[in-house]
């Protein structure tokens, strides 16, 4: 494993092409492409390697001249070597996706987290008191390069050890809430990514019935599994807690890309984080949950929600596939998607989510 940083600040080898990693998905707000004489230009086709430099410069940051784009899909992340330091992580937002004030709000949350000694990596602060930076028609924040490898979640100590800082995480969360950052909900995740793709003009027309009608099924299931969960706590989330996004060291756990935090369900920064069979997801929750509970109350009735969000991920992870397709970075990171089999499997992977929601929760 490197031990650099990569994409919206993860781990930089083989962010594969099934990695569980979507960004959010935002009908209203405007295409991130425009047309030109030229064809279509993508959002960040004006994004060279001497912009980077010239940006970071521009902000204050005093870079040596050495460049190294990272693996990276949502975003663009640069690392960047510093005449005075250590290299640093320059991450491009893509453009019209988030507002100044969801991108703040994001920073502002990791900030309180550091407050309270939770090793997570906040944006650096410029000179003139700015996490947020403009240069032309790109913002940027600019963090402190996170070394780290893959935490070992066969280990029952590592799990307890994730749990009892994804509690604090939560414990801080709770504090307040997003005024500015969608939720994670069933219309957010559900309603208006199937939406997008009953639209979407790569949908095969001869699977859009079977289609149109599993995903049906699955936003039903969904609503019926929230009604089952009853009143569930939504709280300020790191939002994609996979693996990926942890980096371990000696001392211990680096949470890192709090890009796509959110306002959802606690259970959705646990379950990422669970794999194998019924009997192994359960002794690891129990592990994870035995640690968290030192710091904040676990909610048992959110078991029912972990079928259910995982379903929502995947209707929002093919929206968010469909919606970036005009990006050269995603025709060569996804040259599966847009193809018969694609979408075969995700009517049969859906299919077999509707049976999964009929299923007990897990128990802990």
């Amino acid at each position: 494993m490197s031990t650099s940083i990569s994409p919206n600040n993860s781990i930089t080898p083989d962010l594969d092409d099934d990695d569980d990693r979507q960004p959010d998905f935002l009908l209203e707000e405007a295409s991130d492409h425009s047309l030109s004489s030229g064809g279509a230009t993508h959002a960040f086709a004006g994004l060279t390697p001497e912009c980077a430099l010239d940006a970071l410069h521009a902000a204050g940051f005093q870079c040596d001249g050495r460049l190294l784009a990272l693996n990276s899909y949502e975003n663009r992340v640069y690392q960047l070597g510093m005449e005075d330091g250590p290299p640093l992580i320059a991450k491009f937002y893509r453009p019209q996706r988030w507002t100044d004030a969801a991108i703040l709000e994001e920073h502002q949350f990791v900030r309180e987290l550091v407050a309270q000694e939770i090793p997570v990596v906040p944006a650096l602060v410029s000179a003139d008191g700015q996490s947020l930076h403009q240069y032309q028609e790109f913002r940027f924040s600019v963090f402190p390069r996170q070394g780290g490898r893959a935490p070992e979640l066969d280990q029952p100590q590592t799990l307890e050890w994730l749990g009892r800082f994804i509690g604090r995480i939560h414990a801080v969360g709770a504090q307040q809430t997003y005024q500015h950052r969608p939720g994670l909900n069933l219309d957010t995740f559900g309603h208006v990514p199937r939406a997008y793709l009953l639209e979407y003009a790569g949908m095969p027309r001869d699977l859009l019935a079977a289609y149109t009608s599993v995903t049906q099924f699955v936003l039903d299931g969904v609503a019926q599994a929230f009604e089952r969960a009853g009143d569930v706590s939504h709280i300020r989330l790191h939002g994609d807690c996979h693996i990926g996004n942890v980096l371990w060291t000696d001392a211990g756990p680096h949470f890192v890309d709090f890009d796509d935090s959110r306002v959802g369900p606690a259970i959705q920064d646990l379950w990422l984080l669970l794999s194998g069979t019924r009997a192994e997801m359960t002794a690891q929750l129990s592990d994870i949950v035995f640690g968290y509970e030192d710091f904040f109350e676990f909610q048992p009735r959110q078991l029912h929600l972990v079928e259910a969000l995982r379903s929502l991920r995947m209707l929002h992870y093919s929206a968010w596939l469909a919606q970036r397709w005009d990006d050269p970075a995603f025709k060569q990171a996804f040259p599966w998607f847009n193809t018969q089999r694609y979408w075969q499997d995700r009517i049969l992977e859906l299919r077999e989510q509707v049976a999964l929601m009929d299923e007990p929760p897990l128990v802990v």
